[in-house]
């Protein structure tokens, strides 16, 4: 039952990261043909709350996908099981929240 679950999350956190790359891709498209520089595009996202909402989004969504689809991956490649798999994937998930909050509140924030 637990794998079902799993399953749903992760297909239902495709479901959030669809339209967030597209809008993602978009933006990046449009910065570099607009011909801004990192340090431009930076001090446009400072302060947003929109952009900070929408990055935050983005790395929740991300760090439950990629969790939960390392386990999956360790469980067929290595035949890890139990408790050793689930510590593998939360910790995975944790810190890929971590850090990506962090870039998000460092470039939201500054």
């Amino acid at each position: 039952m637990l794998d079902l679950r799993l399953y749903m999350v992760q297909r239902l956190s495709a479901l959030v990261m669809v339209p967030l790359v597209l809008g993602h891709i978009a933006v990046m498209i449009y910065a570099i043909q607009g011909g801004l520089s990192t340090g431009e595009i930076l001090s446009r996202t400072q302060g947003s709350l929109g952009w900070g909402l929408f990055y935050g989004l983005f790395v929740l969504a991300v760090s439950i996908h990629a969790a939960i689809g390392l386990r999956v991956i360790v469980f067929e490649t290595f035949g890890l099981r139990g408790a050793a798999l689930s510590l593998l994937m939360w910790a995975t998930g944790l810190g890929l929240l971590y850090l990506g909050a962090r870039a998000v509140l460092a470039v939201t924030l500054a």
